[in-house]
């Protein structure tokens, strides 16, 4: 899993090299970063020179709004995929921790899930992504990667990374300012700023004791057998 400099990106990466069993993910098929709102000159050159031909874009309408995308290949297909059936805000206001998002994430939203797989397999490369790429991004992507067989410990691993490639200033920044709005909040930083090993672990864990894993997920939300073998033949080497 390599790190790439888009520059005015953050939190942009390949899942490619993952381990699966004796194989590995494929490079430079399936993307994940935070938003890309802030690309300079620079970035939009390095985000076209990737050749992604789908971005999937998992914010909701203000989110969109207030910080839209910018590149300028025309060719690009974007799919808006808006993860949450409230809003981000929300989950500040009801200051609830991070396992107890995932888990609304996957339950409210199990349709709009299996709608990113399948714009995963219906372009590549493939770009998915959020405002930080974080929480939106790490539980789809996860749960795309553990459904294709990549090893549960890379998985988690690989959400887990995210917490150290955000940037501590803007960490400060974002943390701040919400704190000025919710004063009170307990899981404030958690949700802002932290992708803890041990909620993605829960989570997988919690799919496989509802549904058998992460692929029969997927399954039993509309995606066919057929469907999840193609998800194997384009992620897996």
């Amino acid at each position: 899993m390599s790190t790439l400099d888009i520059p005015g990106a953050i939190n942009f990466r390949d899942t490619g090299g993952l381990p699966a069993g004796v194989s590995r993910t494929r490079a430079g098929v399936l993307y994940r970063s935070g938003n890309l709102a802030r690309l300079d000159e620079d970035g939009i050159r390095a985000f076209s020179g990737l050749g992604i031909r789908r971005v999937i874009d998992l914010r909701d309408d203000a989110e969109v709004a207030g910080a839209p995308s910018r590149f300028d290949d025309r060719e690009l297909v974007v799919q808006r995929v808006p993860l949450f059936l409230g809003s981000v805000a929300s989950f500040f206001v009801e200051d609830v921790p991070l396992t107890e998002m995932y888990r609304r994430l996957v339950e409210d939203s199990a349709a709009r899930v299996v709608e990113v797989v399948r714009g995963v397999l219906a372009d590549q490369p493939v770009l998915v992504h959020c405002t930080v790429g974080k929480d939106r991004t790490g539980v789809t992507v996860a749960i795309t990667l553990a459904a294709a067989g990549v090893d549960r410990d890379a998985v988690v691993a690989d959400c887990a990374r995210t917490e150290a490639l955000l940037p501590p200033s803007r960490n400060r920044d974002v943390v701040a300012r919400i704190r000025q709005f919710h004063p009170e909040s307990v899981n404030l930083e958690e949700l802002a700023t932290k992708s803890p090993a041990a909620a993605m672990s829960r989570l997988l864990a919690s799919l496989d004791a509802a549904y058998g894993s992460p692929r029969d997920y997927l399954r039993a939300h509309g995606m066919s057998d057929d469907e999840l073998v193609a998800l194997d033949e384009v992620l897996i080497d």
